[in-house]
């Protein structure tokens, strides 16, 4: 004979078991209760923080929160906040473990997280014993990034000021070298090509027109030669001369901006949430265990309540 239950026949078994379901309930509830205690379980405070990434110079597509959140995550930092707050005593974990790295990673990873908000933001949050100390290593972890950031963004800065510093020294050689030559050419009395040759000119007009004794026609003669042997050189010179100053100014610049970032001691993070000691432990949530634990136990016990009217009706 098939045995089928239906609604009724469910609650009349249900009434029929109706104590013993109670009586599992409640054990079910008590038991939860107490191995949900600080006895089986170290209760764990949650302290966090919400910060926005600032200054931050971009190294690839990724926006400047993935960038945080990846400097957030990487090893040095991890390792940096082990030291600090001594971690492996604070895990109680064995040295000489033979997975104690390991298990050392996986104790931080799982108190310690870094997550993107849905506005852009991050949440740093830390489960910890201690709530003081989880507290202080996301205020530690906040310090950490920003040191971590400045160290990056300063290498390159100076790469770049060392490169604009090594453009400066050499352009300043070339025009040392320019100014030498305009030198050498004031030497031979050339120095200024629109004027002298005006004047060259007038010497020249003068001596032709009859009226010598106002000029020295042999420095005239002297000067115009050098003028029309030397002109082309004078009007390069001062022309590179020209360009090259316009050019060192414009890679000054570029040099004392980037100069002003390596000397600079700017932070990368906007707190907006700042970090607190909690007054309550965030794990575990003991009425939520109960409660599983309760409607698991139930469960459980309807199925094995489910098999026993079966095998009742059967023997029938």
């Amino acid at each position: 004979m098939e045995y089928n239950f239906n609604s009724s026949q469910v609650i009349k078994v249900l009434y029929k078991w109706r104590y013993h379901l109670l009586v599992i309930a409640v054990l079910a509830a008590v038991l939860a209760a107490f191995f949900s205690g600080k006895h089986f379980i170290t209760p764990l405070y949650k302290s966090y923080a919400i910060v926005y990434p600032d200054n931050l110079k971009p190294y690839s597509e990724e926006s400047t929160t993935e960038q945080m959140i990846q400097v957030m995550q990487s090893q040095d930092i991890a390792d940096s906040m082990i030291r600090r707050f001594n971690l492996p005593a604070h895990y109680k974990l064995d040295p000489h473990y033979r997975y104690f790295r390991t298990e050392l990673m996986r104790e931080y990873r799982e108190n310690v997280s870094v997550s993107k908000t849905s506005y852009e933001a991050v949440d740093i949050t830390v489960l910890d014993k201690s709530a003081d100390t989880a507290k202080l290593m996301v205020d530690a972890l906040i310090e950490l990034v920003n040191q971590k950031v400045r160290r990056m963004q300063k290498e390159k800065f100076r790469e770049l000021a060392n490169s604009y510093a090594g453009q400066l020294k050499r352009s300043r050689i070339l025009m040392d070298s320019l100014r030498s030559v305009l030198r050498t050419l004031g030497n031979k009395g050339i120095f200024e090509y629109d004027y002298q040759s005006q004047q060259i000119m007038k010497a020249y007009l003068r001596t032709i027109s009859g009226s010598p004794e106002n000029v020295n026609s042999k420095a005239a003669k002297e000067l115009m030669k050098n003028m029309g042997n030397l002109s082309g050189d004078l009007i390069q010179t001062v022309e590179m001369l020209q360009n090259e100053a316009k050019a060192y100014v414009d890679v000054k610049i570029s040099f004392e901006r980037e100069y002003r970032h390596v000397v600079s001691n700017v932070t990368y993070t906007n707190v907006v949430t700042h970090p607190f000691v909690a007054d309550k432990k965030a794990y575990p949530v003991r009425w939520l265990i109960v409660l599983v634990s309760v409607v698991a136990a139930l469960a459980f016990a309807v199925v094995v309540i489910a098999i026993l009217e079966r095998k009742n009706f059967s023997d029938q």
